[in-house]
């Protein structure tokens, strides 16, 4: 590498930070059932530990997002011990993720239910959490709806459209000034004839609609077989409408697998969108990064510090894309040259760059091994195995 792609790529790491969901160290599965781990986090401080040792060994993960029914069952009562929490293991709280989804209640919907008294209470939920955000310190409040129809003519779309439109705004009217709305879309599932917030499109008319403080979030597996998503990025980006995203990877539909698992050049693509973009404007983007994964079959904290890591490597790799010649080369419509900016800097290897940054900052420079080599995987294998294997047989 030359010496301008070592500072670039210097500053990129320094600045790079994503957050970890504590769900993804929880037992998860599909419709079909659940294959339980023996080590798996069941408490909200299991949670914080295992995030607090991502981060320990990466560096880079200094938040956690809460889902507030499973991390918060108290509601604002349990803002006091979360906040414990973050101070024991060494993190914050991060984005604040409302549950409108869960409960028999929600059967036909949440702020697009036709019954009133649903819509009402749904808001209230998701007040509640904005209250909850506000206890903790969080900015974001990260909003996703599986409000929708299986069936055509069984609900009256464009009502439900209003309906989410006055909620929406209630709740960011209750929002204080340091905070954000993100408004989250998906095409289907569990919806499976229409989805009330389907598409960028849609979730960006609600946050403009809502108020000044929302934004859209951006989940890359909520999307579509071959989407140009980065395009989405840039849109979003030119219209300073774009609040953050959930990373996952997949390779049918929301599949939720290990980021850069299936196509790593697709999540280079958007960091390099982003970086391009502050580039020419001279200003940092306000994006919140953040990982949505459910790891059914690899154990939890290896799959997260593998996917930190691979962030970590990609934001690198796009750090190296040289602005000043793409620019001219787009400009001068050379093809083969412009692409080549964005190849070569994908094929470099970024990785002796990266352990010498973490060395530099004291952080492991593989940190996986650290964290294979701590015994604080057997440990908690040991304390938690007995728990999740009655979790088993109740389960059967």
């Amino acid at each position: 590498m030359t010496d301008r792609q070592t500072d670039a790529l210097v500053r990129a790491l320094s600045a790079f930070q994503i957050e970890l969901p504590s769900w993804g160290f929880a037992n998860t599965g599909t419709r079909f059932g659940k294959f339980l781990q023996p080590a798996a986090a069941t408490t909200t401080e299991e949670k914080f530990s295992d995030a607090g040792q991502v981060h320990h060994w990466t560096g880079v993960c200094p938040t956690i997002a809460l889902h507030v029914l499973w991390d918060l069952p108290r509601g604002v009562q349990d803002t006091g011990p979360v906040r414990a929490l973050a101070v024991k293991y060494g993190l914050r709280a991060g984005s604040i993720n409302p549950n409108v989804f869960q409960d028999q209640i929600y059967k036909y919907g949440s702020l697009g239910n036709p019954d009133p008294a649903v819509r009402e209470q749904a808001l209230a939920h998701i007040l509640e959490s904005v209250e909850i955000a506000k206890g903790l310190g969080s900015r974001d409040l990260s909003l996703w709806f599986a409000d929708g129809s299986n069936y055509p003519g069984t609900q009256n779309i464009r009502h439900r459209r209003r309906w989410f439109e006055e909620g929406l705004r209630a709740a960011h009217s209750r929002l204080a000034d340091d905070q954000r709305m993100l408004v989250e879309y998906k095409p289907f599932e569990p919806a499976f004839y229409h989805t009330d917030i389907a598409d960028w499109g849609m979730a960006l008319l609600f946050a403009q609609s809502a108020g000044p403080k929302a934004k859209v979030l951006v989940d890359t597996g909520h999307h579509y077989a071959s989407q140009n998503i980065e395009q989405i990025v840039t849109w979003l980006l030119d219209l300073n409408m774009l609040g953050g995203f959930h990373f996952n990877d997949r390779r049918y539909a929301d599949d939720d697998l290990t980021m850069g698992s299936i196509d790593p050049y697709q999540v280079f693509r958007i960091f390099h969108e982003i970086l391009h973009f502050e580039w020419e404007t001279g200003k940092r983007g306000d994006i919140a990064y953040m990982i949505d994964q459910s790891h059914n079959l690899k154990g939890k904290i290896e799959a997260m510090i593998q996917t930190v890591t691979t962030a970590v490597e990609l934001y690198a790799k796009a750090s190296l894309v040289d602005h000043e010649k793409l620019a001219h080369c787009q400009a001068k419509c050379a093809l083969v040259d412009a692409e080549s900016c964005l190849k070569d800097a994908f094929s470099t290897d970024v990785r002796p760059a990266m352990r010498e940054w973490a060395l530099s900052r004291g952080l492991a420079a593989d940190p996986m091994d650290a964290f294979r080599q701590s015994g604080y995987l057997e440990r908690i294998t040991a304390e938690r195995s007995q728990k999740n294997m009655a979790a088993v047989t109740s389960y059967a």
